[in-house]
Parts: structure tokens; sequence; C-alpha cells
């Protein structure tokens, strides 16, 4: 009797179309995805102004940009455990408040050391808080729509990069870098209100054996959507889901999850190693290499941060028509193609770097926001977190070895070094997805990992 009142609930869970109701849950987390992005990007358009007055080394600057990523691996492995047995939204609000309370002590930071320690705590708080609300936004998602649904939720965080850049190139040559910093504290407000704006996660509630709060909550979004003026569909019974699921890590390396356990993590690997390293340099790379002044190397990271989005946009367009394998492929092969050509180039000019990191960052932006998509889909209610947090550890590691990669090799080899490296990690990328991806477009979660 458990199992079938288990399956009832995710069967009318399932087929609940997009509505009002699923727009604002997505707009609320949408306010805490805003601020990842800010932050992300916050690092690089400050790091030129304070690396500048306090006489960084290359070295320093890289365990500037590196520490926040080595906190958020740390912060992604706790929050996988955590939001398994606590739940989704708890576990998303305490790592809100923490990273927002570590944005001021960022900007009250007086070296480089102590701004390194503050990164990393705010990175803890940070890397718990991605992988978990994008596990709860795939979980209301509709199967048929999920991938845009997702992608058009993650648009927002490339709206947050795009704030950051615009208020890079504005506020901090007029006010200084700790301004970006205090405005990065601003999601402490939605920490203090946030489990009353949300419900639990019905799956999370059902894979818990709490059927009667999971009915409640689907019942809740089934009167909003009602409400709104939407026909309800009659329920349709695919799989049959038990109750009172355990989490089990070991379960990531059993049967077909070993595969799709390794590839995604070997693909968020090439990915972020690829968009974190270049990201964070980038306006530094144009005020030393070729300097520039600080306002047009601003400007340039800029313009490569809004042709990003284009490329976001259109994966959010084609993501449920075309596919998630398809589409990663062609976006890894294509970014690892442009970074390539800067190195048979000899990226020469800063016109060169903006144009060819701009086309790169196009594809290896949709890859980004696509493998966030992709990898919770692959996994069972039971160790979606799991499986999300660690795959997003993944993206942690990257990002921390990243920007040191790019300091290594420019004191050793150069500047056109770095793009050798990062477009044969692209290329890698996309033969594994070619090779070994599973396609998820279109069906259920239950049906994806029953």
């Amino acid at each position: 009797m458990i199992a079938a009142d288990a399956t009832s609930i995710l069967a009318r869970l399932a087929r609940i179309p997009v509505s009002p109701w699923h727009v604002r849950a997505r707009l609320i987390l949408g306010i805490a995805t805003f601020f990842d992005g800010f932050d992300l990007l916050t690092i690089s358009f400050a790091l030129p102004a304070f690396a500048q007055a306090w006489g960084m080394t290359p070295g320093q600057i890289g365990l500037v940009i590196s520490s926040a990523f080595f906190g958020q691996l740390i912060g992604a492995l706790g929050a996988g455990w955590a939001a398994e047995r606590f739940g989704r939204l708890p576990v998303v609000t305490v790592s809100i408040a923490s990273y927002a309370l570590m944005s001021i002590a960022c900007a009250l930071s007086w070296n480089p050391a102590s701004l390194i320690a503050f990164r990393f705590v705010q990175g803890l708080g940070l890397g718990a808080e991605v992988p978990i609300a994008t596990t709860y936004v795939n979980e209301i998602a509709p199967a048929n729509v999920r991938g845009q649904f997702y992608v058009f939720y993650e648009l927002i965080f490339v709206v947050g990069l795009i704030a950051a850049a615009i208020g890079g190139a504005i506020i901090v040559p007029w006010l200084g870098w700790q301004v970006m910093f205090y405005i990065g504290s601003l999601p402490l407000l939605l920490a203090l209100v946030l489990m009353r704006l949300l419900p639990e996660s019905p799956r999370w509630l059902v894979s818990r054996g709490r059927l009667s709060e999971a009915d409640a909550v689907v019942a809740q979004i089934e009167t909003a959507v009602v409400a709104s003026g939407r026909a309800l569909p009659p329920p349709e019974l695919h799989v049959s889901v038990p109750a009172q699921e355990k989490a089990d890590v070991a379960e990531l390396f059993r049967g077909a999850y070993r595969r799709r356990t390794l590839t995604v993590w070997a693909l968020w690997f090439c990915c972020f190693s690829t968009t974190y390293g270049l990201g964070s340099w980038l306006p530094t790379l144009y005020k030393t290499v070729f300097h520039l002044d600080l306002a047009t190397s601003l400007r340039y990271g800029l313009i490569t941060q809004v042709v990003g989005i284009a490329g976001s946009a259109l994966l959010a367009l084609l993501v449920d028509r075309v596919g998630r394998k398809p589409l990663l492929t062609i976006g890894f092969f294509a970014g690892g193609v442009a970074l390539l050509a800067l190195f048979l180039t000899g990226v020469t000019t800063a016109m060169t770097l903006l144009i060819f990191v701009s086309i790169g960052t196009f594809f290896m932006g949709a890859v980004s926001i696509g493998l966030n998509l992709y990898t919770p889909e692959l996994y069972p209610t039971r160790v979606r977190a799991l499986g999300s947090s660690i795959g997003g550890a993944w993206q942690r590691v990257a990002a921390g070895i990243g920007p040191n990669v790019v300091a290594g090799l420019l004191g050793a080899y150069g500047l056109r070094s770095v793009f050798v490296y990062f477009g044969v990690l692209a290329l890698a990328g996309g033969a594994l997805t070619w090779a070994f991806a599973t396609e998820t477009k279109g069906r259920t979660l239950e049906e994806l990992s029953p």
C-alpha cells in the first residue's frame, strides 16, 4: 500500500504542467542563483584593483581565486549528505545565509591572506547552495519541459554574471572593489524568509516516507495550477517507487550509475577547468599582458559575458528539442576549436583574445549550464542530491586548479600555452560526451532512474 501511495503521489506530480507556481518558485531560487553568478565574477573584476594596490604576485592571485573553489569543494561534498537527510530547503537556506555573511567579511579584508581565508569560508556556503538548489528545481519541473525550465532558471545565474561585469566595470573604478562584495551580501534577506516561501521537494518527502506531507505539497501545487486556469491531465502511473528509500553513496558506483557517475565527473572537470580558469583571469590578462587600462580591461570582460549569455539562451531554446547529449557534444567541440585557434593565431593582440575567447565562451557557457541540468537527471531521488553535489565537487576541483594552471603556464611557457591546455580539455569533453553520455530528454526522473 505504501509503494502504491508513493507512486500515485509522484504520478500526480509528473502530470502537473508548468504554471505560475513553477515560475514563482524558479524566480525565488533564482535570486540566490543570481548572486551565485554575481559572486563568481565579482572576484574577477575586483582582482585587477586590489592586486595592484597590494602588489600581489601571480601565485597570490591564483590562491585568491582558487581559495573559494576549494571551500566550495568541501561545501558541495557535505551538502549532498545533509540534503538527503534534512531536506533540500534547509540546506539551501543555511548555505545562502553563510555565503552572504562572508561576502561582508571579504569586503573588510586588509591583505591577500585575509581575503584568501574569507573566500575559502564563503566558498563553503556557495558550494553547498548550488547543487542542492539545482536538485530542487529539477525535482519540481515537468519532464517534457524540464530542460528548458531549468536552463531558464540557470540563465538567472548568467544574468548575475552580467550584473557583476557591468557593476565591476562601473563600480570598481569609481567606488572601489569592496562595494562589489557588500552588494553580494544581499541574499541574506532571502535566507530569512525562504522556507516560508517554498515547500519542501515532494520527491524528497516521498523518498523519506513522509507521504502525508508530500501529498499536501502536491495538492498545494495542484490547487495553484487550477486557480491559474490550467487544466490537470489524469495521472499516468509509469513506474512503482518505494517510499522511505535510504541514501547510499555506494549506489553511485553500482550498475548503470557507475558509467553515468564517472562520465559526468570527467565532463565537469573538462568544462569548468576551462570556464573558470579563463573567466577568472581574463580582465587581469588584458591589464597585465596587453597593458590595457582598468576600465577597458573590465569592459572587454563584460563583452565576453554578454556573448556567453547568448549561448546559454540558445541552449534553453533547443535543449528539450535536440537533447542533452548532442548539444553538450557540439558545445565542447566548438569551444575547444575556438580556444585552440588562439594558440594558432599567437594571441598577438587584446582584440584577438577578446574575439576567440568570446566565441569559446558562447559554447562553453552553454555546456556549463547544460551539465548543471544534466547531472541531477542521472540519479534516483534517494541519491540525487548526493550525486549532484559530488559531481559539483569536481566542478570545484576543476575551478580551484584552473586559475593556478593559468598562473603556472603563463610563467613557464607564455600565454599561448594556456589555450592549448584549455582547448584540449574542451575537445576531450566533447569526445567523452559523444562516447559515454546518456540521453535524458523528455523522460520523468523516475523513468530515468527507478
